[in-house]
């Protein structure tokens, strides 16, 4: 659980070695290379960018619903050429499918105006025709005009309406704007329909044909984006007549390394500090078992290199809330069956190994506080049985469940600001983070004193309190000191960081959807039971089919509505709430220049 610290390695050798020792760094791996050359555009010769239209292209490849024997001999392929052709492919079939639905749509507003052609304006002594449908309860005012017309067609409420004039009638002469009905005439519309439709057979038909190329993309994708890679470097460097420089970002475990690289390649060695200006990629360090969170953190926000690394925390209080979301052991059981099924296929990949670790810890949290509200698909456990035993807590006690919330809210807000004061200890804006937490635990406090008439405890509270207003309004600026304005501005800019209260306030209230969610599980659970259980007594018979599909489908739609609100609302409360009192700034990922293994 910790960023990896870096150090900025400045590596200077001669022009004519650039493509060896940009090879061999490759082969070493482990470095983030620095732009010399400032923000690179995407060039269209170098294919960096290339290997996601190859990944593209091989999934599109995947989709298709027919396969051609696989080609495995290397002669004649062309890895980007094929690419190319499948994109291009993937691109036509697009199109032409639009180019359908369009054709399509026109036939359907032309066909009811018959099989024409719009003469040119030379065939009708410069007369045009101009085309309405008008309502028939519309038929009225149109005969009553001067204009020369016709009805072409009628529908049970619309008439078609061609008008002949050499100029398009005044907006009050017709009840309703002119349509457009187009040049194209109705059989010619057919024939490019049917004209298309080929096409896109023969485009289906190549895609189909192209699939022969899947197993070797896939061997050489590897390697092509090694290739990749390696000319996008080239770009990076900084090259003079005789010699080239490069920087990187190294952890310092690798330091060793690439010092000996160096000296190998006889190039010149040059390692840095961050000088505290720039910012280098951020390289998170967790292992395998906890690393689940570092893949949430990493989907949603890389933190600052200077930060810390919210990993393991995220971790462990996204289990707890979904496991509060959840709040059914029986749910729980169903979903580690899954896990169970799903587990040697999930430790194929480093992502999938770190994936089900967090799966694991996450359904047995949900499996724990499951048993410990007395929750089994909606049913409670009877008295006296061990299930019973074992329930610790009532999801119909309100105000047990609705404390048990704010206090977690209140410890995850609280840790986020003692996190950040250790960030800051070394500014005086520490003491600003404690007094936060001090607040969240004294309001917590408080409540709870006057809600159980405890004087003492009150009493506690309100010292804490103005401890951490103290906190607040002294140490929430670092605006230097010079002189006595200063030192208004600094105790202005402490009262003004008092309106953060009510932010806090409502973050901390938040959690409570934790109960509220929990609640709504449950109570959706106790429902369907309950339904089924009156279908079966009322429809003796039949009444048991039609309570187990009950019970299945509405069991089936509460679990669904319960992964969904224990992830979002799961991962709410970490990147919302926990994150604006802890995690700031946002970084950037560390991506290592090493060749890839193939697929």
């Amino acid at each position: 659980m910790a960023i990896v610290t870096l150090k900025k390695v400045t590596l200077c050798g001669l022009i004519a070695d650039k493509s060896a020792v940009l090879d061999e760094l490759q082969s070493l791996g482990g470095a983030h290379l620095i732009s010399l050359r400032g923000a690179l555009k995407i060039l269209d010769n170098v294919p960096a960018q290339h290997i996601n239209e190859a990944l593209i292209a091989l999934k599109y490849l995947q989709q298709c619903g027919k396969h051609r024997h696989q080609v495995r001999q290397p002669e004649g392929f062309d890895f980007k050429a094929v690419v190319q052709d499948v994109l291009a492919v993937k691109n036509k079939l697009i199109a032409l499918q639009e180019q359908i639905e369009f054709l399509q749509e026109r036939i359907k507003g032309v066909a009811l105006w018959g099989d024409f052609y719009l003469p040119e304006v030379e065939q009708l002594s410069g007369y045009k025709l101009w085309f309405y449908i008008v309502p028939k309860r519309l038929m009225s005012k149109v005969r009553a005009s001067d204009l020369v017309w016709e009805q072409v067609n009628q529908t049970n409420t619309e008439a078609y309406i061609t008008v002949i004039a050499k100029e398009e009638p005044a907006a009050k002469a017709m009840p309703v704007i002119r349509t457009h009905t187009g040049k194209v005439s109705w059989l010619q519309l057919i024939k490019q329909l049917e004209n298309i439709e080929l096409a896109l057979e023969d485009a289906h038909a190549k895609r189909e044909y192209l699939t022969r190329w899947m197993s070797l993309i896939m061997l050489n994708l590897a390697e092509y984006e090694n290739q990749s890679d390696l000319k996008a470097a080239h770009l990076l460097t900084r090259d003079e007549p005789d010699v080239f420089v490069l920087q990187s970002w190294v952890a310092v475990a690798d330091l060793t390394r690439l010092e000996q690289f160096a000296a190998e390649l006889q190039l010149a060695y040059l390692q840095e500090n961050p000088d505290g200006d720039e910012l280098p990629p951020t390289l998170l360090n967790n292992s395998n078992t906890f690393a689940g969170g570092e893949e949430i953190v990493k989907f949603y926000q890389m933190p600052n290199y200077y930060g810390w690394d919210p990993s393991i925390v995220v971790f462990f209080s996204f289990a707890l809330f979904f496991a509060m979301i959840l709040s059914d052991a029986g749910y729980a059981a169903v979903f580690m069956i899954f896990l169970i099924l799903k587990w040697q296929h999930m430790g194929a990949s480093i992502k999938g190994i770190r994936f089900r670790q967090l799966l694991l810890i996450t359904l047995s949290a949900s499996l724990l506080w499951g048993v410990m509200v007395g929750s089994y698909f909606g049913v409670s456990p009877e008295a006296g049985t061990l299930a019973a035993k074992l329930k610790l807590f009532d999801m119909n006690d309100f105000d047990s469940m609705m404390k048990i919330s704010i206090f977690i809210g209140v410890i995850h807000i609280a840790f986020a600001n003692l996190v950040q004061a250790y960030q800051h200890r070394q500014k005086t804006t520490r003491f600003a983070s404690l007094g936060w937490a001090l607040f969240v635990l004294a309001g917590f406090m408080l409540w709870q004193a006057r809600d159980s008439q405890q004087a003492d405890l009150e009493q506690s509270a309100y010292g804490l309190l103005g401890l951490a207003v103290m906190c607040l309004i002294l140490f929430s600026s670092d605006r230097p000191i010079r002189g006595l304005l200063d030192v208004v501005l600094y105790l202005f800019d402490g009262i003004k960081s008092l309106t953060g209260i009510t932010k806090i306030f409502g973050d901390v209230l938040s959690y409570m959807r934790l109960f509220a969610l929990g609640l709504a599980s449950a109570s959706l659970a106790l429902t369907f039971n309950d339904l089924a259980t009156q279908v079966y007594h009322a429809m003796p018979g039949m009444g048991l089919l039609f309570s187990i599909l009950i019970l299945l489908i509405g069991h089936t739609l509460n679990i669904m509505l319960g992964i969904m609100s224990g992830v979002v609302h799961g991962l709410r409360l970490n990147f919302i709430e926990f994150y604006n009192w802890s995690v700031s700034d946002e970084g950037y990922p560390f991506n290592a220049f090493s060749k890839k293994e193939g697929y």
